[in-house]
This record gives structure tokens, C-alpha cells and sequence, in this order.
């Protein structure tokens, strides 16, 4: 069944964590509102592009500019079945405003499907709802995922972690993976049918 879910991004969000599973999850059947505090529907958040090249921490790059689908301030969570939290830079500044904190407590509390990359713990953490809940982020967040009493998951850059609801990876390379945990947590089933091709 389509699902209704609400996605976080905000400007220098990491380009393929908000390009691939917005996509993705459309490509599904489901309804994605994008949304960034202080901005509305057909404006544009700017992406940042974030690689692993050797260097002791990422390399930064201006991505592509995002439409979002969403007004922030007409979102009401309680129509919304599940929350996607992008990475990058956003989240660094995000996590400041408080009703994008109250916004992610309400899809804690209530039990609903999150599903967070990279930095976007950073968000999760400053609304303290992952106390003692196991959480995977890009490693230079690990920190504060330990102090807001949660467990870091130490693993590998391409895989994920599932928690009850909370579904985390360490960064983009995970996709695969955390996009596959989600579809689990939100019941999406991917079926193969035999495609038929017609003449013509």
C-alpha cells in the first residue's frame, strides 16, 4: 500500500541522500513531500556532493539544486506515515529549530517508520529519541549519538541498521541497504512481474 511520507532537507543536504531516496520511493508508488523550514513547495534547496577520496575526512562539492514537493509549515505529522531525514550540512543547522525536533518526536513516539542517513542523526539526537536505541551515522557523529545515550553502530559505510521503527546508515554508500531495511519497516513489498513487450 502507498505511503504518505515526509522527507527533511534543507540547503547543502548531501546530494544522493536526497536525490536517490526521494526518487526511489516514488519510483515505489509512494507520495514524498520534501520540505525545508522556511521555504515552500517549487522553491529550491542547493546539494552538496560528498565523496571518499582518500582525504582523512569527505570531500565537499556543490550538487544539484532540489525542487522541494512540500511546505514545511503546512506539514501535520499526523497525516504522514513515515519520515526520511537526509545527511550532509543540513542537519547541522536543522536540528536549531524546534519544529523539526517536535516533527521527528512526534514519528518516534508514535512508533511510525524513520529512516535517517549520515548526518541526519544529528537531528535525531537533539531531539533526544534514541536513548538506548542502536544508531548508525557518519563516524565523526558517533559522539553525539553516544551522549544522546544511544548505541553507535560500528559498521561498514555500505550497510544499515534497523532498531523497531528506526532504520540508520553511515552514508550514501549504504543506500542499497538502508533503502531495502526501510521498505521492510514500511511494508513495501517489491514484486517481479514478466514484462510484456508489445509490437508496435
Amino acid at each position: 500500500m502507498a505511503k504518505h511520507i515526509v522527507m527533511l532537507v534543507g540547503d547543502y543536504a548531501e546530494d544522493y541522500e536526497v536525490m536517490v531516496p526521494f526518487q526511489t520511493l516514488l519510483a515505489v508508488g509512494h507520495t514524498v513531500h520534501a520540505v525545508c523550514p522556511g521555504k515552500r513547495a517549487g522553491e529550491k534547496v542547493r546539494t552538496a556532493i560528498h565523496d571518499f577520496e582518500g582525504d582523512q575526512t569527505y570531500s565537499e562539492k556543490r550538487g544539484h539544486d532540489f525542487v522541494l514537493t512540500g511546505t514545511f509549515d503546512d506539514v501535520r505529522p499526523e497525516r504522514y506515515d513515515a519520515l526520511v531525514i537526509a545527511g550532509g550540512r543540513a542537519p547541522e543547522y536543522l536540528r536549531l529549530n524546534a519544529r523539526v525536533l517536535d516533527l521527528v518526536r512526534h514519528f518516534m513516539t508514535a512508533d511510525k517508520p524513520v529512516a535517517a542517513i549520515c548526518h541526519g542523526a544529528q537531528i535525531l539526537t537533539a531531539a533526544d529519541v534514541v536513548r538506548g536505541r542502536t544508531v548508525s551515522a557518519y563516524p565523526a557523529v558517533a559522539p553525539e549519538v553516544r551522549a544522546a545515550g544511544a548505541q553507535y553502530a560500528d559498521i561498514g559505510i555500505d550497510q544499515a541498521v534497523t532498531d523497531g521503527n528506526l532504520v540508520t546508515a553511515p552514508a550514501w554508500p549504504a543506500h542499497p541497504a538502508w533503502l531495502a531495511q526501510f521498505f521492510v519497516v514500511l511494508g513495501t513489498e517489491i514484486v517481479e512481474r514478466e514484462l510484456v513487450k508489445t509490437a508496435g
